[in-house]
């Protein structure tokens, strides 16, 4: 693996924001033509295959945020000498070579690609055909970015297959590959993992779950499952379950409230036994399946619990171990929630809805990892390396 030197690297991404600007009008063409092939059945993948000008202004601040921060390669993470005089460095080090399996969302052609580069990782982008000619053009777009700073395009390819090629690429390369991020549903996420033979790190499913507390506060709670509910149906970190205590004060009423501030915003609201006593209108859950579902549209579940403890086992049980999160005035009923909860991010009085590379402080992202090695939460630039030992000696055996 070539080292680029930082100048280089950080050239190539000046280069990027200023073409992506220049062929903003191509950028917005292509992508009309994937929008007028595309079905609006799927509303959430039309939504995420939509490019328009701000998103390509999101693509330049995404590009910009990495271009400023710290180089992540080369870094000293320990010194060690022993007392036989041998040198023992730990510092991190590029994977290698990076793909990455999406559907629809042409934005993540640049967000990967720039971290994976920066990181100094040659990345293969197999996109979806639905983002087909936008793709093409925004991987143009790279490529020329690596042409004007004399690197070759092969640093960002775009993978053409179809689902037998991909199956069979993935089984058996015909180059190096050292780890596959597939950023899609469930269906995409087990086909990677049935078929691939290298390491395979999963972004994850949401079914994102929220438990209504006791001693929680309603006008906060209202405000934050509006939030994260609505904000963004396709968005991974969106909410698709609330649980509520049935201890809390006027729970009836609640309910109630609940499901008329719900549907006043279109969403459509199922329940399980407990809760259909009270709204006796709603569409009751007959198959527990649905528990395990990310919803990704304008619905909810709505089921009720009798404690905190109920509410922490139905969540590690039904979840995708995304983001959950507690409302409630109780810190320690908080603490208990949050060291308990196995999710990558566990929220007290606020929205799943900041999980998110941008939102928590990491920039531009990669994906949201529910697997717990080698990270776990958003993929940001620091998380894109691995490590290697440099080991300095002066003829030292083993005895």
């Amino acid at each position: 693996m070539q080292l680029i030197d930082t100048k280089t690297k950080n050239n190539v991404l000046e280069s990027m924001i200023s073409i992506l600007d220049k062929r903003r009008a191509d950028i917005l063409e292509a992508n009309k033509k994937d929008l007028e092939a595309f079905s609006r059945d799927d509303q959430a993948l039309y939504d995420r295959l939509v490019v328009n000008d701000a998103k390509v202004d999101g693509m330049i601040k995404a590009i910009t945020e990495v271009k400023n921060q710290e180089d992540p390669v080369n870094k000293e993470i320990s010194s060690l000498t022993l007392d036989s005089g041998l040198e023992i460095n730990n510092r991190t080090a590029p994977f290698g070579t990076i793909m990455i399996i999406y559907e629809s969302r042409p934005d993540v052609t640049i967000e990967a690609a720039v971290l994976a580069f920066k990181a100094n990782n040659k990345i293969l982008l197999k996109g979806g055909k639905e983002a087909y000619h936008s793709n093409v053009i925004l991987v143009d777009c790279w490529h020329q970015a690596l042409k004007e700073n004399d690197l070759k395009k092969d640093w960002i390819n775009m993978l053409q297959m179809n689902r037998e090629q991909t199956q069979e690429f993935l089984r058996n390369p015909d180059e190096q590959l050292d780890l596959i991020v597939p950023r899609g549903g469930e269906r995409l996420i087990q086909f990677v993992k049935e078929h691939a033979k290298c390491a395979v790190l999963i972004s994850g499913r949401g079914n994102n779950f929220l438990y209504v507390h006791k001693d929680a506060d309603w006008k906060k709670t209202i405000e934050v499952i509006i939030n994260a509910k609505t904000d963004k149906i396709s968005g991974c970190n969106a909410l698709d379950k609330v649980l509520v205590d049935k201890n809390i004060p006027n729970y009836e009423e609640k309910l109630q409230e609940l499901k008329k501030v719900l549907t006043a915003s279109d969403v459509e609201v199922i329940v399980d036994d407990e809760v259909k006593k009270v709204l006796t209108d709603s569409e009751v859950i007959l198959d527990k399946k649905v528990w395990h579902e990310e919803f990704l549209a304008l619905k909810i579940a709505i089921g009720a619990v009798e404690s905190l403890d109920e509410a922490i086992e139905k969540i590690n049980h039904y979840s995708g171990g995304h983001s959950s999160a507690i409302l409630t005035e109780d810190k320690e009923a908080a603490k208990k929630f949050m060291e308990h909860i196995d999710s990558a991010a566990v929220y007290h009085n606020a929205s799943t809805r900041f999980t998110d590379g941008g939102q928590m402080g990491v920039g531009a992202e990669l994906a949201i990892s529910t697997d717990k090695l080698h990270h776990r939460g958003p993929l940001g630039l620091k998380q894109l390396v691995t490590n290697k030992y440099y080991v300095f000696g002066d003829g030292h055996v083993r005895v």
